[in-house]
């Protein structure tokens, strides 16, 4: 039996919603493995998917850059130790720096991007980071980047807080109209634009639950791949751009999709980075280290 710590029901707990009994009960039953408890959970108490994915663990800010004709455009992910720093304006001005550098030279990887001279200021964007470092006293690193570059659509982004930053790429439409569907992505975060670029292993998922939740509330087997398949489609408009509701709708029911075709406009790729998102951030057990120092010395 592996042993259920408190960390692992706190992680469980914080992407589940749910109690502290409930998730300790559950990683018991799945002996210790987060996922199937998690799973098993959705499945006895109807818990939405995991919140997990959304959590900012790790500080820093997202920087973009657009060309005045919004043919070409970047977003990248800057990070750094505190949101102290974060709020720094040196910091920002290199995230935007770096972001203006990756759409205007357009680097391979972050290894090449490092290498190259940085927009607005002397020296290579590796140089320019270990200068802030020294400057700031925190360690920095640039994470990831997005570039997009069109000759038939065009591109807008949008940054909230510094924290999330959106890039679409559309055709049609207007400026205000390529804005709104970048900021409904920032609130609304879609995992694809329609359903062929969901994972499947999503979807299998989704459709196991539904089958496994109607079995415990009894439904007949007759009943069961009906019931799935309708589970999964509320989920597929939930998870992507054309399905969602328009955060901005005034009927409160049109579609992404519905709005597109009103304006004879089309969106053909866009790209969403969420700061710290799947960096796990070490949280330091004071009393726990305490605790320890206690017991050694006592030995």
């Amino acid at each position: 039996m592996a042993e259920i710590t408190a960390g692992m029901v706190k992680e469980l707990r914080e992407a589940t919603g749910l109690g502290m009994m409930e998730c300790k009960k559950a990683l018991v039953e799945t002996n210790g493995d987060a996922k199937a408890a998690e799973e098993l959970l959705r499945i006895k108490s109807g818990a939405k998917a995991s919140k997990a994915a959304t959590r900012v663990t790790a500080e820093g800010v997202i920087g973009s850059f657009l060309v005045a004709d919004g043919k070409l455009g970047s977003v990248v992910e800057v990070n750094c130790e505190t949101d102290f720093v974060a709020k720094n304006d040196d910091f920002n001005a290199f995230a935007k720096n770096v972001a203006q550098t990756v759409a205007q030279q357009n680097p391979a990887d972050i290894d090449a991007l490092m290498e190259m001279a940085i927009a607005n200021g002397s020296g290579t964007v590796e140089e320019t980071r270990k200068a802030l470092v020294m400057k700031l006293g925190e360690n920095l690193s640039v994470r990831r980047f997005e570039r997009y570059e069109t000759s038939t659509g065009k591109l807008s982004t949008y940054l909230h807080g510094n924290k999330i930053g959106v890039m679409v790429n559309y055709s049609g439409g207007d400026e205000t109209m390529g804005k709104d569907i970048a900021m409904h992505i920032a609130a609304s975060k879609p995992k694809s634009i329609d359903a062929s670029g969901v994972n499947q292993e999503d979807i299998d998922t989704e459709r196991r639950i539904a089958i496994e939740k109607a079995k415990e509330s009894g439904k007949p087997e007759a009943m069961l791949e009906k019931i799935a398949e309708g589970t999964v489609q509320k989920f597929l408009k939930e998870v992507t751009l054309m399905g969602q509701v328009f955060v901005k709708a005034e009927d409160g029911k049109q579609t992404i999709e519905q709005l597109l075709k009103s304006k004879s406009a089309s969106v053909t790729a866009f790209k969403m980075f969420v700061v710290g998102e799947g960096i796990e951030k070490k949280v330091e057990d004071y009393a726990a280290e305490v605790a320890a120092a206690a017991a050694a010395a006592k030995k």
